[in-house]
């Protein structure tokens, strides 16, 4: 179900987006909010990032055809209401309904987040391949190392679904990119018992499990390397050096090693290097560069 009109807005679009003021605070959002949700827009002349979120969701609301009004208050020339609410920054978004504040944000988000926020309020929430979509995007952000959007997408999928295993599991991912391992214990520990088989879920387990793996000594790493450097058909040593990387958080030197003993001998100690290798896989996830890396030069060595 898709919640925006991208087309024109029709004339009478207008009466969705309104100036007020503290004096017509009850007639202008909380008697309205009894009926559809209104979103406030505390804002001044002066704040750029009020100049860039003003436009973006006037636009959004204006899109959504009735599923939300927008109120904005100019908090120079109305300070009262923003004061009750004890905003402290802006810009600063609040979603009233029945009267009363029940959600909001601050700062100037993306359009596509903005958009999910009114999908959560308006309770017209988004089809489960637009969830789906909005995972996608988490991972996406994960990956380019934007942790705070990422961890936002994953939130505004859990505030509609929250056992969502994807979600869970890449809000997961989040925390441990973070360093913070306890935190992504649990997280994963709130994912539903008939979810619990999610390839998402699992890789982020797979994840969870490489993190806490206690690094190698230094020293013991630089013997091992020198030891595959003296003898690089030393597949143990190689196998030995792949776990210590493994275990200091380099996957990709890991992979680099597993690989190496995989052209070398495919059955080596029943396809151990193999099998540890696309541990590493599930574990980075499916659109890091390790996995999209490594599983094409897998290929390359099975198939050549």
């Amino acid at each position: 179900m898709t919640l925006f009109n991208t087309g024109a807005p029709d004339a009478d679009t207008d009466d969705l987006v309104k100036d007020s003021s503290d004096s017509n605070f009850m007639a202008d959002v909380v008697e309205p909010s009894k009926s559809v949700p209104v979103l406030v827009d505390f804002w001044a002349p002066w704040c750029g990032p009020c100049r860039q979120l003003g436009p973006m969701i006037e636009h959004v609301v204006r899109q959504s055809e009735g599923a939300v009004r927008l109120v904005k208050i100019n908090i120079d020339e109305n300070p009262g209401i923003a004061q009750q609410l004890r905003v402290q920054s802006i810009p600063a978004v609040f979603a009233f309904k029945d009267g009363q504040p029940v959600d909001g944000f601050m700062g100037a988000l993306p359009e596509s987040q903005i958009k999910d926020f009114i999908q959560r309020i308006s309770g017209k929430g988004p089809s489960e391949a637009e969830l789906k979509a909005i995972v996608e995007r988490g991972m996406t952000g994960l990956e380019s190392g934007d942790l705070g959007g990422a961890a936002q997408d994953f939130a505004s999928v859990l505030q509609l679904d929250p056992g969502h295993p994807s979600a869970l599991a890449g809000l997961a991912r989040v925390w441990l990119k973070s360093g913070d391992i306890e935190k992504a214990t649990q997280i994963l520990g709130q994912v539903p018992d008939d979810r619990a088989g999610d390839p998402a879920v699992e890789a982020a387990r797979t994840a969870l499990e490489l993190a806490t793996t206690a690094p190698a000594d230094d020293a013991v790493t630089a013997a091992l390397r020198q030891a595959v450097k003296a003898t690089p058909t030393d597949l143990q040593a190689r196998f030995d050096l792949a776990e210590a990387l493994l275990a200091s958080g380099d996957h990709a030197g890991a992979a680099d090693q597993l690989l190496a003993i995989t052209a070398l001998d495919r059955e080596w100690n029943e396809q151990a290097a193999r099998t540890l290798l696309l541990k590493i896989f599930e574990a980075a996830g499916p659109m890091s560069e390790v996995a999209r890396d490594g599983r094409r030069r897998l290929s390359s060595i099975l198939f050549a």
